[in-house]
This record gives C-alpha cells, sequence and structure tokens, in this order.
C-alpha cells in the first residue's frame, strides 16, 4: 500500500470513529412516507428528534425512532467512556432509498388486471457528536 493510500485509509478510519451510524432495510412502507419523516428530523439534536418521533402522528415516525434508538445504542458501544448528553449527538445524514418491490395483481373491470406495487425502503441514519461547542 502506497504512503497517500495509507493516510487516507487512516484518515478515514478516525473520521468513522466520530460517527454512528444504523441501516434499516425492507422496510415495508413507501420510501415517499418514509421520507417525510426522515426531513423532520435530519440535522436535529438526538433528544430533539427523539421528541419529534415519539409524537409524530405517522406510522413511519415509530420505525424511526427505533432506527434512531438502534443509532444511539451503536454509539455508545463505541465510545463508551462518552455519554450521550455530554457528546451533544445530532443526526448528521439520513437516507431513504427505494427498497425491494412486490407486485401483487387486482382485478379490474371487464376482465382487466391492474397492478399493485408494494414498495418498501432502506433507511441509513448517520449521527455524529458536535465537538465545537456553540452557545
Amino acid at each position: 500500500m502506497g504512503v497517500r493510500k495509507r493516510q487516507m485509509a487512516e484518515r478515514i478510519k478516525a473520521e468513522r470513529k466520530e460517527v454512528a451510524f444504523a441501516k434499516l432495510n425492507n422496510c415495508p412502507t413507501s420510501p415517499r412516507k418514509m421520507r417525510l419523516v426522515a426531513d423532520l428530523v435530519r440535522g436535529v439534536k438526538v433528544e430533539k428528534a427523539l421528541a419529534i418521533l415519539r409524537f409524530s402522528q405517522k406510522e413511519a415516525s415509530r420505525k424511526m425512532e427505533k432506527l434512531l434508538l438502534s443509532a444511539i445504542a451503536n454509539w455508545q458501544a463505541k465510545n463508551e467512556d462518552a455519554d450521550v448528553e455530554g457528546a451533544d449527538l445530532f443526526v448528521k445524514e439520513i437516507r431513504v432509498d427505494g427498497g425491494a418491490m412486490l407486485k401483487r395483481l387486482r382485478p379490474a373491470p371487464q376482465g382487466r388486471a391492474h397492478r399493485i406495487r408494494k414498495r418498501s425502503n432502506h433507511v441509513t441514519l448517520v449521527l455524529e457528536a458536535n465537538n465545537n461547542t456553540q452557545s
């Protein structure tokens, strides 16, 4: 391995130590509905994001809340000595991608059939600790 490649790999490894992530694959809701919930918590501090998700009426917010708690637990496993309140965690990145699609047929009038697409999605949530103390 070359010097530049090794330096880049070490830098990426150091950056990944600061962040924690969690993934939710094949969630049986449409990506559009999940993106509505994801837009509510993108860039928000963890405590506020949990409150938003807990009191949201949308069904996708329950799954997103569980994913956020999983990401927090992953961050705690990485940093055993630090506490969540003091770290000032925030949602750095949240991506909602389309997943597998179940295709079904529904009977339609005059002997026809309509295709029903049951969509699913993949959600990736990345947390980061805010290092600079802002007031």
